[in-house]
């Protein structure tokens, strides 16, 4: 087999997928990239077992076709130090050994045969479908995933569900001390479905994503989804099990109403964090009319901060807590200028929504309180 290949083009195909590689991996042949090479198309694939992504390039002068596997670390690290020009690959077809031909030089190793790479699962005949903007599915993604759980007890935490109806989808994340639901109205599909998406292919479709602006095609069934759009496709293996019902702990009358802007409480939380329990992390907010003073405070190392943010409030003045990380993180994933905290008491979840929504959107978030001391 030989081919040419732009280096710029080929480096940029090969770090696109290239996250999808696991640190140690049950079989030796998942530590290449798989190459296919058709015609003037050369289509590569990486995968984890579980994940599975596949992108292509347009080559020249190609000679013969066939399948290789060349060492990912092997052919990333050599190929960043090549400057854009033509790379010549001329690969041995009996014993695999592979020469790229740059400019002043070549490289010289041994790839593997192809045959042994893991083929790609199926979906079944019941698969549904629904395209999606590559846009609405990064703010989906986005939105929820910092979100998701580390839970090893409760699998199905561990990713991002998809609620998809027939004219809207919602996108949900929790760990059951925070949670995210944002709902897009300009999605279709043709009937009610859902799945999860586990976190790892979350991130790699976030970073996918924001490179392409063309529409997102999802098939799944009941075990693995694709998602193709652009030059990229990908397969990932579901989560399995039922998704609690997430409507359920959203409080639905929290009479008293914060109204502040964004950046000035995310910005006060930052300074004030600075100064609390670094185990706990524990913020207090003590809201009072037209004011809110955020403090911590650290007893071990006598250690304490507060400041006054001006909001508009007019309810019942009273004090609650919250881990401030989780705080800060929710309010990084605001995009509104103002936002309302919707409090009931100290000891009940607060809803955070923004004043006004983004076309088509509408983003809740909810975080537990932690207890005061």
């Amino acid at each position: 087999m030989k081919f040419d290949v732009s280096s710029n083009a080929l480096l940029n195909r090969l770090q696109s997928i290239s996250k999808v590689i696991a640190s140690k991996n049950t079989l030796p042949v998942l530590d290449s990239f798989l190459f296919s090479l058709e015609d003037s198309k050369l289509t590569i694939v990486a995968s984890d077992m579980e994940t599975r992504l596949v992108t292509s390039v347009d080559v020249m002068n190609t000679q013969g076709s066939g399948l290789f596997a060349i060492s990912a670390k092997m052919l990333l690290e050599s190929l960043r130090k090549v400057p854009e020009q033509p790379l010549t690959f001329d690969i041995n077809d009996e014993n695999m050994e592979v020469f790229i031909y740059y400019e002043n030089g070549k490289y010289n190793f041994i790839g593997q045969n192809g045959d042994t790479y893991p083929q790609h699962k199926q979906l079944n005949e019941n698969a549904m479908t629904f395209t999606v903007e590559s846009e609405v599915l990064l703010n989906g993604v986005s939105r929820t995933l910092f979100a998701t759980a580390d839970d090893e007890l409760r699998p199905v935490m561990n990713g991002i569900y998809f609620d998809i109806q027939t004219d809207h989808i919602i996108f949900v994340a929790s760990d059951g001390h925070k949670l995210v639901r944002m709902r897009h109205n300009a999605v279709k599909s043709e009937g009610r479905a859902s799945f999860i998406l586990p976190k790892k292919p979350a991130f790699l479709l976030k970073t996918l994503l924001a490179k392409t602006s063309e529409t997102v095609k999802v098939q799944f069934d009941e075990n693995n989804a694709y998602l193709t759009a652009g030059h990229f496709e990908m397969t990932c293996r579901l989560i399995e099990g039922r998704y609690p019902n997430y409507n359920s702990v959203i409080p639905e009358n929290n009479p008293n109403e914060v109204t502040i802007d964004r950046l000035a409480l995310n910005s006060g939380l930052e300074r004030v964090v600075v100064f609390s329990n670094q185990a706990s992390n524990l913020i207090k907010l003590q809201l009072e009319e037209d004011m809110i003073i955020v403090s911590a405070q650290d007893i071990d190392f006598s250690t304490s901060a507060e400041e006054k943010i001006a909001c508009r409030y007019s309810g019942t003045n009273f004090s609650i807590g919250f881990k401030a990380t989780f705080l800060i993180e929710m309010l990084s994933n605001f995009s509104a200028e103002e936002i309302v905290l919707k409090l009931a008491d100290p000891s009940r979840a607060c809803v955070i929504v923004p004043v006004e929504d983004e076309e088509d959107e509408k983003l809740l978030m909810l975080i537990m309180p932690m207890v005061l001391d």
